[in-house]
Formats: C-alpha cells, structure tokens, sequence
C-alpha cells in the first residue's frame, strides 16, 4: 500500500507540472500536422499532390532531433517550405518549454522526495535478512549503525535532517544502508521503513527530542506490537510511560554514563572486558583501566552529575559537587558544595590538590575542556576524566590527553548494540560482576588464550529447525549433540574452533560459561565469542547432517544411493568375517 500511495503521489506531481506543456506540445504539433497536409505540393512529374498524415508526423519528428533527412516524399514547393519554417521555429519553442517544465519538476523538493520515499519503500522491502530500524542518525545513531554494519546486520536510517541523509549515502558501509529524509514519528513512513515485515527485529528512535522519541515507540508498538522497541530516555516521567506501553525497553544515556563509570572505579576488569568484546580496540585485557580510590570532585550537577553522584554514593565515595545552580542538591551537605563555575579557583575551594580524580560533566565540551586544562594545572597527578558530547569534537579531546574520554553517545550505542546482536551478553556481565575477581580473571583468560590475538566477534545460536536443521535431524535420530560437537572443525574433527561458549540460555534457567559436554535441546540458545571464521563453519556444521554426523561419531555417513546401497551390502560381509 506504501508503494502504491507514493507512486500515486509521484504521477500527480508530474501531471500537475506537465499538464500544460504536454498540452502546448501536442496544439502545435496538430497544427503543424494540419499544416504541412493542407499545403499544396507537386509529385516528380509536376503533378499536384498532398503530404499524407504519416509522411507529415515523420518530416516533423526527425526535424524536431535536429537530424534533417531531407525533404520527402517529394521535393517541396516554396508553401510547403514556408510552412516547415514555422513549423520548425514552433516546435523549437514549444520543446525548450517542455524541457523547462521538466526540469522544474526534477527540481521541485516535493517531488524529490515522493521519489525518494518510494525508492527508499521498495529498497526496504528488497530486504530479505534480518534488519532494524534506527530513527535518528546524530552521533549515537551514526555509532549505533555503523556497530550494526560491523557486525554484519543491514540498518534502516530515518532522519529528519536531509544533511544527514545526505551523509549518509557517502558511508563506506559493508552493507547498503536505506534512508529517509522524514519524521519517523508518523506511522507511514514507518510503515516505508518496514516495521510490519517480518524481519524487522526492532526499531530504536534516537532522535534529539525525547518526546519524538515517545511517539516512535507508541507509532511502533501500534503497528507491530510483537516488534521489539527501544527508546532513548532519560526523564522519570518519560520512562514511567513507555513501561506503562509494555515490551519498550529504555535507554537512559545518563544512568548509563554513570553505571559506565561505576564499573570503571570497582570492576576495571569487567568494564574493559565489557568493551572489548564489543570492539572497542583502545581496550585491551592485559591493561585494564584502574582509576584511584578517593574524594572525586563533580564539576556540573545537571542529570548527568546527579546520575554520577548516586552510583558513587551507592560504592560508599566521597563527591565534592561543583555548580552555579545546583538545582536538585538540596541533599547534599553543604561542605560537599562549591557554588560556583568550574574554574582554578572553585577547584581549589574543593580540595583538588588532595582530590583522587576530577570529572568534567557539564554538557559543553568547550567547558569541559577548559575544566581539564585548569585541574591538570593545579594538580598534575590528578585523574581527569571529561565528558565528551559531540563526536565530531574527538581530535581535540584527544589532544588534551584525559585519563578517560566518556562520550555519553558511544557509551549509549554500545549499550543498544550488545542489546541488539547479543541479548545474552548481559547475562554473563551479571554473573561476573556478583562473583569473584577470580571467576573474571579465569573467564578473560580463556576467551584471550581460545582467541590468539585476534579480535573477538559475538554471534548467537539458535537450536531451531530454520537456523539448525542438522541438530534437529540428528535429535530424531536419537543422537546427542553437544555444544562441543558443533565446535569442532570439520577440517580436523579433533580441533575445537577458536571459539568458547559465554551463555547457554534455555526455559529453565541460563548457563554462563557452560561445558562442552552440555546436551543441546530444542529451542536453546547459544552466545559464543570467537573469530568470523569460527562462526562460518559453526554456521554451516548446523545447516549440514552429514558434516554434524561425521563431527558427532567421527564416521563419515554414505550420501549417495550407489554408496549407500554398497555400505548396506559390505556390513554384513564385515559382520561374518568378524564371527
């Protein structure tokens, strides 16, 4: 219905453009014709005679392209040649205001986009794999599809700022990457966007107004209400009203700036385990990062601030809070406020030379910045962490050399990302952060040993007949498979793929780290982490009985009828050998 509707819209625009001129062609054209038939002419022996219909439309159709075959069916008389030459300089003006027209159309933005959003409908119904819909392509969103492409999974972008767009189609993206110049809150271009098909997995609104993103989530929840739907939201109010809609998972950027951090001063193991699973490569395990324990100073008491002082009190730390306003610090001790601009000196009225770190949390990166430079000035050995809100403004916080850079954007599409493509991951993250360090280090070893080096890539399986038929054939068959079996390589059965198991999720209950000995059953998913390679040939042991048999009892099953029937005829010869 979308396509039709834009293509619908799209013929009333040229219509209504071209009516006229169409209509100025098609009067000189019947006159002309009229004319050159009316005109008196003279066959080769002098005889009177007169051009026909077909003869006349020919003459001014190739005189109209400027070819000029001559003058047919016989040579003109001085009327006749008159007339042509009003013919020709009619015409001539009646093309040059058709192409005008034409070109008037094309330019038309209302045009324009009719043809993009029915090229951008029929773009995404082409779609065949697995795809999301991401409204808002600002910084989180740009992070978040570009994470998406990484990993292998098709985006669908709307945005209401054509620049973006625009920007966009200039993306070295590994797949294509649809986009709409729209408001994503109105439930059709939704609908181009192809919430309804059957492979959306989920729509995300990320756009810069939250009460935009509201209406997404409503617009979606609407049309496909088994479609998964995550919104950008931060106000108490707003979260309290998506959960009322059910199945609407929020993202606070906030609280997760804050959770980032926690993590960061009481698990730097995890938190850079965290990180690098996800890609990020300026996280490494044989480094985590440790920030010192002590009085932190919060310059900027906005949400952001308040985010980060509940999550530190909550670890028992000490913050000094730094704002002109400190609207909503009603609570805090008036010894642990400094009224005032972030500056040398309300720094040094809260303590930074015996200060453990300083983080720069107001939502101006000039501001931030000139935060850093002064406390670094004041106490060299401090630890600065800023927060950086604009991603095109990272070459300068590079440069200004912080302990930690926190880009409450990444963070928020890393966040949505593992949500997205690995759901079972926060599962893991849960059990390692109430068990011991120990159960961490174990874990990070053994993904960073199974790995060798190379990057880490997250996939999931699922025990299905779709996505495993292989493993379901062989359960018929009353044969266990394990999660070890489908590890293997196919090349050398007694070789394991660099891969290990993180989660084994099922009805009863979820297995973190679980034994490759573990039995699959029906409906069991598995997250894995390990090289693309290992993801290909594990993808392809389960699509393949034979190779899943072979890997199973390590012998190699007849395929063919020819085969098969002489395996029939050589087991019982074997068998009376044997007795």
């Amino acid at each position: 219905m979308a396509t039709t509707s834009d293509l619908s819209r799209v013929t009333s625009i040229v219509l209504r453009f071209m009516r006229t001129p169409v209509l100025v062609l098609i009067t000189v054209y019947a006159i002309a014709i009229l004319g050159m038939v009316a005109m008196p002419g003279q066959d080769a022996e002098g005889n009177p005679m007169h051009m026909s219909f077909f003869h006349a439309f020919y003459f001014l159709t190739y005189t109209a392209t400027t070819t000029g075959f001559g003058e047919l069916p016989h040579t003109f008389t001085n009327a006749q040649r008159m007339w042509a030459i009003v013919c020709l300089y009619s015409s001539v003006v009646a093309w040059i205001y058709a192409i005008g027209s034409i070109i008037r159309v094309i330019q038309n933005p209302y045009f324009q986009e009719a043809v993009a959003g029915r090229s951008f409908s029929r773009g995404v119904k082409r779609i065949s794999e697995p795809f999301f819909i991401i409204c808002g392509f600002g910084d989180t969103g740009s992070l978040l599809t570009r994470g998406l492409n990484d990993s292998g999974y098709t985006a669908v972008v709307i945005d209401n700022d054509g620049e973006r767009i625009k920007a966009l189609a200039l993306r070295d993206y590994r797949k294509t990457t649809p986009g709409l110049r729209a408001d994503a809150s109105v439930p059709k271009h939704l609908i181009d966007a192809g919430v309804k098909q059957p492979n959306c997995q989920a729509v995300v609104a990320l756009t810069n107004d939250e009460d935009i993103n509201v209406k997404i989530a409503v617009m979606a929840r609407l049309l496909n209400p088994s479609v998964r739907v995550i919104c950008l939201a931060s106000t108490h109010r707003r979260g309290e009203y998506l959960e009322a809609l059910g199945r609407v998972e929020i993202i606070d950027p906030f609280d997760a700036f804050a959770r980032w951090l926690g993590t960061a001063l009481y698990a730097p193991l995890l938190h850079t385990l965290k990180h690098w699973l996800i890609g990020a490569y300026s996280f490494t395990l044989d480094k985590p990062w440790r920030p010192p324990m002590g009085t932190w100073i919060l310059c900027g008491y906005g949400r952001m601030g308040q985010s980060l002082r509940n999550v530190l009190l909550a670890r028992g730390v000490r913050t000094m809070v730094i704002d002109p306003d400190m609207e909503g610090a009603e609570d805090i001790p008036e010894e642990d406020k400094v009224w005032g601009y972030a500056n040398a000196n309300t720094l040094r009225k809260a303590k930074v030379l015996e200060a453990a770190g300083v983080v720069a949390a107001t939502d101006s990166d000039p501001d931030n910045l000139g935060i850093l430079i002064s406390a670094r000035s004041l106490n060299p050995n401090v630890c600065t962490i800023v927060r950086q809100s604009h991603h095109e403004n990272e070459l300068a916080f590079r440069a200004a050399d912080a302990d930690l850079i926190m880009q409450p954007s990444l963070i928020t599409a890393r966040d949505i990302l593992f949500a997205l493509i690995s759901p079972l991951i926060q599962t893991l993250l849960d059990h390692l952060r109430e068990h011991h360090e120990t159960v961490l280090d174990n874990v990070t070893h053994r993904i960073e040993t199974t790995l060798g080096g190379q990057p880490p890539h997250l996939w999931t399986v699922k025990i299905c007949d779709a996505n495993a038929p292989a493993v379901t054939v062989l359960r018929k068959q009353r044969c266990t498979v394990t999660i070890g079996d489908i590890m293997r390589d196919p090349m050398h059965r007694e070789r394991s793929l660099a891969c290990v198991p993180l989660v084994l999720a099922r009805r009863q209950a979820n297995v973190v780290m679980p034994d490759p000995s573990q039995a699959l059953r029906a409906r069991d998913e598995v997250l894995f982490c390990g090289t693309r390679y290992a993801e290909r040939q594990v993808g392809a042991t389960l699509k393949n009985e034979y190779t899943l048999q072979y890997l199973v009892s390590g012998m190699q099953e007849s395929r063919g009828y020819i085969m098969k029937w002489f395996a029939r005829r050589i087991t019982p010869r074997t068998t009376t050998l044997d007795g």
